[in-house]
């Protein structure tokens, strides 16, 4: 039984992160990370002592002994490493709606479950600095946002060089310098280059809910969307995304989008049609005001009348084009009234 507990506390600490997190960023929620981090980085600072590394046992007092001839250092930095990285692939998993940002967030994810095999590895502190790095740059893209209030490209540039600079302050106070500072650095570059092709989600918005529907209500402070019913054997979705439409009539995109309480900003909804020739082609860009702090997310839509038969897609961005999510769907003509079904959003 004993050979199952790593497995067992692994998978209990991931869906106990994926059911408190992920539909929203919670105050609290940063601050247990940034203490995560914070600790991470005191034992890196300690375990680099050249004390910790002789471990002269006979100079070092009985109370501090333990702590130089086990290997919990290194245990621990595995437990807040896989804590990290646990919750930052479930927010980033979450926010990801198209091909880059998924890729991102399975890079996030394959690191995870390597985390479980690192134990060992730790004692390469090139690995420990870089892992340490990697994960104070992506919560400093969380934390720099939420604390200011915008989702502007610049906050996720400062708070990537913010990342970066605290491992390097952190390693030149280390006596030895062991190990090699260098991934951080490319990682930094890596990051910013990743979000400047839209493969990281403009954190920290986390999309809640996107639809399409044939009308929409709101009622007592609940959206009712009319929607596309779906086929009894499809049990994974709610409503279709087949649209039949007679001429002239209406559209709507619903998007329910959280942002932490202070955060205000304008979302767009940029309509678009599929062309073989030409791929996606913007027909609207609508955009709408969003103010934070509601827990159930930011709530609009906007529509668009006479589309024509094809593929459309709605992407949900920030003023700087970035893709917070997408929903796609077909349209096709026919007199038929469709079967619909209505859910409340």
């Amino acid at each position: 039984m004993a050979e199952f507990l790593p497995a067992i506390f692994f998978f209990s600490g991931f869906v106990w992160d994926a059911l408190t997190i992920g539909h929203n960023v919670a105050t609290s929620d940063l601050l247990i990370f940034t203490a995560y981090l914070l600790t991470a980085g005191v034992l890196l600072f300690v375990m680099s002592r050249p004390r910790f590394i002789l471990a002269d046992q006979a100079q070092i007092p009985k109370v501090f002994r333990w702590f130089f001839s086990t290997n919990w250092p290194y245990l621990g930095l595995q437990f807040l490493f896989g804590s990290l990285l646990s919750a930052l692939f479930i927010l980033y998993f979450k926010s990801a709606s198209h091909a880059l940002a998924i890729l991102m967030a399975v890079l996030l994810g394959v690191l995870l479950i390597a985390n479980e095999f690192l134990e060992n590895a730790y004692r390469r502190f090139t690995l420990s600095w870089t892992l340490f790095g990697l994960c104070a740059m992506l919560l400093f893209n969380f934390l720099l946002p939420f604390l200011l209030g915008s989702v502007h490209a610049i906050w996720f540039y400062l708070s990537t060089l913010l990342g970066a600079a605290m491992v390097i302050f952190l390693y030149s106070k280390t006596p030895q310098n062991l190990g090699s500072i260098l991934p951080v650095w490319l990682i930094a570059g890596f990051l910013m280059f990743a979000y400047a092709i839209d493969m990281i989600p403009p954190v920290p918005l986390v999309k809640r809910d996107i639809a399409i529907a044939y009308d929409i209500k709101k009622v007592e402070g609940h959206y009712y969307l009319t929607q596309q019913r779906v086929g009894l054997w499809a049990l994974w979705s709610k409503a279709s995304n087949k649209l039949t439409l007679s001429p002239g009539q209406r559209v709507y995109c619903f998007s329910s989008i959280f942002a932490p309480a202070g955060l205000e900003t304008r979302l767009y909804h940029n309509w678009q049609k599929y062309s073989d020739k030409q791929g996606w082609q913007s027909q609207s860009r609508v955009g709408f005001d969003v103010s934070g702090g509601r827990q159930n997310g930011y709530r609009g839509y906007t529509y668009k009348t006479n589309l024509s038969p094809g593929k459309w897609r709605v992407r949900v961005e920030t003023e700087n084009e970035k893709t917070i999510a997408i929903q796609k769907f077909t349209v096709s003509e026919g007199n038929k009234p469709p079967r619909h079904i209505i859910f409340k959003y």
